[in-house]
């Protein structure tokens, strides 16, 4: 009789637990890889679990905004680009930064050197492969400091899909790449490196902040919202730096999560390498001096801004001062 109210004790401690875990979902700015490896390393390791969390991760695609998702209710919690996010809060989206696990840019254009390209001044007169949905604004940003035009009288920007064949096919000079992803499906295509030349915008000074966390801000003003982000986002940075130091392990864990099983083991691990060289330094907390960068670069843009004016709230250390207690 002892043992068995002990075992019933037990379930009870477990229900109660159960019932106790708070529910998080999470909408991703792309399809389920290696980018969001952090997440799922938290998933898979119990780190969620463990700060009694329950986290749902929704994988996004050409297809998703994750804006749109957040403030439809869809999610509590979104990853976003700066740039992105920034733009719509000005169009009237209260999105709120409150981490930023990436500490460096991961943008970059890839050209091929038999078009002519060997310095940004050679743009110029060339056909430009450029994402949208959010993604032009570095870009669009980067052209007006070079002085060039977006109108096809300097350069002509081809709308990019997300793939790489603009560049396979000589359609463009140069394509949009992250250096964990597109970059190494164009060597993968079977173009040498030696054959390429790159352009990051980290070492051309207009990268700007990307893969951060954020949210809707009047959920801002209930504390109990604010301490379960910040569970999530300690859980969450956590699953980074175990990524940054298991990357393999942490692209096995992203694989498993993958329901389209598009997504390679060899490519994954790649990228999941290369992200680690992003967030490592990061512990979750939005630098002002990288905020303060990005902003003047979207700024920047002559009779054409991303942005018209300074946000204001449109980043808070409210979720993460509490989550680096």
């Amino acid at each position: 009789m002892k043992n068995w109210m002990l075992s019933a004790a037990s379930v009870l401690a477990l229900t109660g637990a159960a019932q106790a875990a708070e529910d998080v979902t999470l909408q991703l700015k792309w399809v389920t890889q290696a980018q969001f490896a952090g997440y799922f390393v938290a998933l898979d390791k119990g780190f969620y679990e463990e700060e009694g969390l329950n986290v749902t991760i929704k994988p996004g695609g050409p297809d998703v905004a994750p804006v749109q998702v957040l403030m439809g209710g869809g999610a509590d919690v979104m990853v976003d680009w700066l740039p992105s996010a920034l733009a719509a809060r000005e169009q009237g989206a209260p999105v709120v930064n409150i981490a930023q696990p990436f500490k460096s840019s991961g943008m970059m254009l890839t050209c091929l050197k038999e078009s002519g390209v060997a310095t940004p001044a050679d743009f110029k007169g060339k056909t430009l492969g450029v994402w949208f949905g959010g993604n032009e604004y570095p870009f669009l940003n980067w052209m007006s400091r070079l002085n060039l035009k977006t109108d096809g009288s300097d350069v002509t920007v081809l709308k990019q899909g997300f793939n790489v064949d603009p560049l396979l096919q000589k359609q463009a000079a140069c394509i949009s790449t992250m250096t964990y992803n597109e970059y190494w499906q164009v060597i993968d295509a079977g173009v040498k490196p030696e054959d390429l030349i790159t352009f990051k915008y980290e070492d051309e000074g207009v990268a700007t902040l990307e893969d951060g966390l954020y949210v809707i801000e009047d959920k801002l003003k209930d504390p109990a919202f604010v301490e379960k982000m910040a569970k999530f986002v300690r859980a969450s940075m956590k699953g980074w730096k175990y990524a940054e130091e298991h990357p393999d392990e942490a692209a096995e864990m992203v694989l498993e999560n993958d329901e389209t099983g598009a997504q390679t083991e060899e490519h994954q691990k790649r990228m999941a390498r290369e992200v680690a060289k992003l967030t490592a330094g990061s512990n979750g907390a939005l630098i002002e001096a990288d905020y303060d960068r990005t902003v003047a670069a979207l700024m920047a843009g002559g009779s054409d801004p991303v942005i018209t004016k300074k946000p204001e709230g449109a980043w808070t250390h409210a979720v993460t001062d509490l989550a680096l207690k």
